[in-house]
C-alpha cells in the first residue's frame, strides 16, 4: 500500500468522522434547547382571594345548620307529645279492662 493510498484513506475516514461530528454536535445542541424549554415550567396564576365566595360559603351552612337544628327541636317536641298521648291511652285502657269507665 503506498503513501498515497494510505493519505487518501485516512482523509475519506476524517471527512466521514467530520461529519459525525457535525452531526453528534448538532443532536446535543438540539438536547441542551429542549432540555432549556422543559426546565422553565410556566407557573400557574395565582387566583386573587374572593369574599364574596367565603360568605356564600359561610352563609349556606348557617343556613343549613339552623334548619337542621330547628328539624331535630321539631322531632323532639313530635317525640313528647308522642309519649304523652301514648301515656294517657295506656292510662285509659287501663281504667276500661277494669271496668271503671
Amino acid at each position: 500500500m503506498s503513501d498515497l493510498e494510505k493519505a487518501a484513506r485516512e482523509a475519506v475516514e476524517a471527512a466521514d468522522n467530520t461529519a459525525m461530528v457535525q452531526q453528534i454536535a448538532a443532536i446535543l445542541a438540539a438536547q441542551q434547547l429542549l432540555a432549556q424549554q422543559q426546565a422553565a415550567p410556566v407557573p400557574a396564576p395565582r387566583q386573587d382571594f374572593d369574599a364574596r365566595k367565603w360568605l356564600v360559603i359561610g352563609g349556606v351552612v348557617v343556613s343549613v345548620g339552623m334548619v337542621s337544628a330547628l328539624f331535630a327541636v321539631a322531632v323532639a317536641i313530635g317525640a313528647v307529645c308522642a309519649t304523652a298521648c301514648l301515656l294517657v291511652l295506656r292510662g285509659m285502657w287501663t281504667d276500661y279492662q277494669k271496668g271503671k269507665g
